[in-house]
């Protein structure tokens, strides 16, 4: 049983202004497997003075004192990586494959893009007579989700160490343990008092504290457009910067080619990883008109093949996090019954043998049509949407029908096809055949966001530009 009922505020764990101890949920057994404590603006506020203290002489430090703190907490992440993994599987879910796989890998993968980009980076340069200037925003306010909560707090906090900011995080209540960890690792590492704070709680207790603090300078969120827009509003009065990747409804284009079976049974498969739970994922499926029937039989069989199970298991996937999630997902499974959608793997209801925890079947939907519930809204679990289309024209009109503009993929061996393609979906990030590069930059158009991440992407979210006049003198 996890006791994380302290908050980590000015470099020490302390307790909360007002008690307020809540349980959190293992979703595999539904078992309570710990405790953190919800925090109130009170506690936002002892987070916000210490980080506003520390900022005065944080913001002041070299590249280099900051690329010796960001290597020192690279080793400590090395040393508290299977600790890490246990959290995160223990918290949301995820086998531990995926745990000690991609989850541990992206916290390791940010914070080395950050030393990386932090050697190179320039902080001043001279345009003719002026002086321009990079400076640390500030005080940041940090909100970050569950569903890979460890790679959502690193493309912030990294970042934000690197550029010489100080921040405040609320990590999700669903999932925070991974977040008590982190904080673990930073204080060993030796970041100094009042840089790092962490304070746990819900939306409206920390989040609105956050957002609306008058000094925090940054609100930088990840989580669902409903919030987003709440958070934006919230941090209207005070005029501050708000930085914000949202939700997602992404295109996956089946080129229609020889590669056809093998892409469909790619993209099924990616769309089921993290049982569904990611935001970039391939949900919406485009294929020929023609070759629908095709589709449905590649998909089903690469549906079966992913098996639902226990997390510390040799199960492809684990529950999603909640039971509130569970019921949503099953919603709209309904709905895509209901809307005339043809079901072609999994459906309502949990799979066979695992009545407890929070499972969904690997789920699959074909002849869905783009006004369909089920195509326009985020599901969030492991359910595919199969389109079809006439043409490429046609592919890239469904693509750009949404009210999302996170990612968008395309699968296919015309790699000239391809990046042609690219180039017209109206989208932060396009992955062909499953591209990845922690360089590139990370955000959407449209509902899903604003701002980006990643790589020196990121590095200027958290930075003002300073123009010195007359520096030639």
């Amino acid at each position: 049983m996890r006791d994380c009922t302290k908050f980590y505020i000015d470099g020490q764990w302390v307790d909360p202004v007002t008690a307020n101890t809540q349980p959190v949920e293992n979703p595999a057994t539904e078992e309570t497997i710990g405790h953190i404590s919800f925090g109130s603006a009170a506690d936002v506020d002892k987070a916000v003075k210490a980080a506003r203290r520390a900022f005065e002489t944080f913001s002041l430090t070299s590249k280099e004192e900051r690329l010796t703190l960001l290597r020192a907490i690279q080793a400590e992440i090395a040393n508290r990586k299977d600790d890490l993994a246990l959290a995160v599987s223990e918290e949301m879910g995820a086998p531990m494959s995926l745990a000690n796989g991609p989850h541990t890998g992206l916290l390791a993968g940010h914070c080395q893009t950050a030393i990386e980009v932090l050697e190179k980076f320039e902080f001043e340069r001279q345009d003719g007579p002026t002086l321009h200037v990079w400076e640390p925003i500030g005080v940041v306010g940090m909100i970050t989700p569950w569903n890979w909560p460890l790679n959502q707090i690193a493309c912030k906090v990294f970042p934000a160490l690197a550029t010489g900011c100080t921040m405040v995080l609320k990590p999700s209540e669903i999932a925070p343990f991974d977040a008590y960890i982190f904080a673990e690792i930073l204080d060993a590492a030796g970041v100094p008092a009042g840089v790092f704070n962490l304070v746990n709680g819900d939306g409206p207790g920390v989040g609105e504290a956050i957002s609306g603090h008058p000094d925090i300078d940054m609100v930088s969120f990840t989580g669902s457009t409903r919030a987003g827009v709440l958070i934006a509003k919230n941090a209207a009065d005070t005029v501050k910067r708000v930085a914000q990747e949202l939700g997602g409804k992404s295109p996956n284009i089946i080129l229609d080619d020889s590669a056809f079976t093998k892409s469909v049974m790619r993209g099924t498969t990616a769309m089921m990883g993290n049982s569904g739970q990611t935001c970039t994922a391939p949900s919406r499926m485009l294929v020929p008109h023609k070759r629908m029937e095709e589709a449905k039989v590649a998909a089903k069989e690469a549906a079966e093949g992913v098996i639902p199970g226990d997390p510390k298991g040799n199960a492809t996937i684990g529950p999603v996090v909640s039971k509130a999630q569970w019921d949503k997902i099953q919603g709209l499974i309904e709905k895509g019954i209901e809307e005339g959608a043809t079901l072609v793997a999994g459906g309502p209801g949990k799979p066979e043998g695992l009545e407890t925890g929070h499972y969904v079947k690997p789920t699959v939907f074909a002849d869905v049509t783009n006004d369909m519930t089920i195509a326009r809204e985020e599901i969030f679990g492991p359910v595919l949407c199969i389109l079809g289309y006439e043409d490429y024209d046609d592919a890239i009109r469904i693509s750009n029908d949404t009210e999302y503009g996170l990612a968008s993929h395309i699968m296919g061996e015309d790699i000239e096809t391809a990046k042609s393609l690219a180039k017209r979906i109206r989208a932060g990030r396009v992955s062909i055949n499953g591209g990845y590069d922690m360089n590139a930059a990370f955000g959407g158009y449209k509902k899903s966001g604003n701002g980006r991440e990643w790589g020196e992407w990121g590095f200027h979210d958290f930075l003002e530009v300073k123009a010195v006049m007359g520096f030639d003198a």
